[in-house]
């Protein structure tokens, strides 16, 4: 049997949450709620520059790798915020006049490895086996469930080729939630007249 290959909605609260747990709780929250929200994957995610982020317009450029498509995404009042409170406690950090979004300790951008340590521990203490990509997945899987056409999945994630976002939404549940309702009309169509008949 195949593994799961993305996070559930439910399961990308807990471990929002369980990062308030963690020494840095403010830049991990940012990071992975930006990562999930805007399908960003590892190197994309580090690669953030606070020069990417238009607050008052309330815009970000991601800069899609692995020759996808970069493009404008909006951003929305929660991540907005998350953004405000990390930028509030990185003006104390070191590095803090780089362009970096997202700052080790050390002042440079996070490394790859480092953003896997973080969600593997915040992923444990929630009780969840993940890694990075699988919240680039969830962004995939969430917009498909809300009903999203999938050309407009494809240009929000970058995917040159349509192939890569079908796996969304061929796979999507709630695409079938009403597959029967013209059978079920036809039958209570059918019901009632028989009922008439049988009145009659």
């Amino acid at each position: 049997m195949s593994k799961r290959k993305y996070l559930t909605a439910n399961e990308i609260d807990k471990i929002l949450l369980a990062t308030r747990q963690g020494k840095y709780h403010l830049r991990d929250y940012c990071l992975f709620k930006m990562c999930f929200v805007h399908g960003l994957r590892v190197s994309e995610a580090r690669q953030l520059f606070l020069s990417d982020i238009d607050i008052p317009g309330r815009t970000i450029f991601i800069r899609r790798l692995k020759n996808s498509l970069s493009t404008q995404h909006p951003l929305f009042d929660d991540e907005i915020e998350a953004i405000i409170n990390w930028k509030e406690q990185r003006n104390h950090w070191r590095g803090a006049e780089s362009d970096w979004l997202f700052l080790s300790q050390k002042g440079g951008p996070l490394s790859r490895q480092h953003i896997r340590n973080l969600l593997k521990t915040y992923g444990a203490a929630s009780g969840i086996r993940s890694h990075p990509h699988m919240l680039r997945h969830a962004c995939g899987y969430a917009l498909a469930d809300r009903g999203n056409d999938t050309r407009l999945i494809q240009d929000y994630l970058g995917h040159k080729n349509i192939r890569h976002t079908v796996l969304y939404t061929a796979t999507n549940a709630r695409r079938f939630t009403t597959i029967w309702d013209c059978h079920q009309k036809k039958r209570d169509m059918l019901f009632a007249e028989e009922g008439k008949n049988t009145d009659g």
